[in-house]
């Protein structure tokens, strides 16, 4: 990846460009406009209040997508389900039943009668806006896609001020659960498994950018959202941030940055400026992680390598 030289010291005037971008990116951090100890970029820092209603968005969001009934059409089409279907299938979402919590919702462990299947069901928050956008991006996204690394949309209910996803049960989680924090006797993943965990999430990536009808652009590629089944199987989930990417004699989209911070490719950081090599950085790090077995933000290390990419750039 060119963002990373891969050995060899490097000269005065590179090493100086390279402490003015990590200073300005921790400026941003300290401004919150990327926040370290938050799963996701604060979306909401230095935006314009929302001009419309919670409830008007929430009204839209189904007629937009087009989302139908396909219980009667073969293939691979999400299915609708009601909520109490979901509620009876996570025990009325008990919290043992919870999976782990992110920016927009929680999610759930369940076992759907009606199709007789262990699988995960997101609850979006549907107080705001942003977890209404998060259901139409998943939706968009893995609903017109069809791959063995991009985690598989089940179903879906949109039922009143409710939004939820099911998705496939991923057994192993996520893989920094494989990678960091790891309990005495736990054993750390081999090689040949972090070179092929790499090798699949970096298929499904290839996926969303070359092969989609509408190239998709990932924007919060982690480990976290890197989910694991037997065999160390790897599947790309979360697909909240997801944009799409620019189309015709355009090279990038402007949006409003949003993603992880220590993941968020600097250029994309500081211009708003959204490209198919976003992704690219962000995978870069993961296979850092995995090569190295550090985190990429460590708050428990000192401010020299806190960050990852720039400890190893200072190398």
């Amino acid at each position: 990846m060119g963002c990373f030289r891969c050995s060899g010291k490097s000269n005065k005037k590179l090493d100086e460009e390279i402490d003015n971008k990590n200073k300005n990116l921790n400026k941003q951090a300290d401004k919150k406009q990327l926040i370290a100890d938050t799963p996701r970029v604060d979306s909401n820092a230095n935006l314009k209040k929302e001009e419309v209603s919670n409830d008007g968005q929430l009204s839209m969001d189904v007629k937009n997508l087009n989302l139908k009934d396909d219980s009667n059409n073969s293939g691979k089409s999400a299915k609708p389900f009601t909520f109490d279907e979901l509620a009876a299938a996570t025990g009325n979402f008990r919290s043992d039943c919870c999976l782990g919590e992110g920016g927009f919702g929680k999610v759930y462990k369940g076992c759907l009668e009606k199709i007789e299947q262990v699988v995960a069901i997101k609850q979006l928050d549907h107080r705001g806006v942003q977890g209404v956008r998060e259901f139409s991006a998943e939706v968009m996204t893995l609903g017109s896609a069809d791959h063995p690394n991009l985690v598989k949309l089940i179903g879906y209910c949109a039922e009143g001020d409710q939004r939820l996803l099911v998705y496939e049960y991923m057994p192993l989680g996520s893989l920094d659960k494989h990678l960091h924090d790891l309990r005495p006797d736990t054993r750390p993943l081999d090689w040949n498994t972090r070179m092929k965990i790499a090798a699949g999430a970096s298929r499904g990536l290839q996926y969303l950018h070359e092969q989609l009808k509408q190239p998709v652009i990932y924007r919060d590629l982690k480990c976290s959202n890197i989910l694991l089944e037997e065999g160390y199987h790897p599947k790309l989930s979360d697909f909240g941030l997801a944009k799409m990417g620019p189309s015709g004699d355009k090279t990038h989209v402007s949006t409003r940055v949003m993603g992880t911070y220590g993941y968020c490719a600097p250029d994309y950081a500081m211009t708003g400026q959204l490209t198919f090599k976003s992704d690219i950085y962000s995978f870069g790090v993961v296979l850092l992680e995995l090569i190295t077995g550090r985190k990429a933000i460590d708050q428990t290390k000192d401010r020299k390598e806190l960050n990852l990419v720039a400890w190893l750039l200072r190398k």
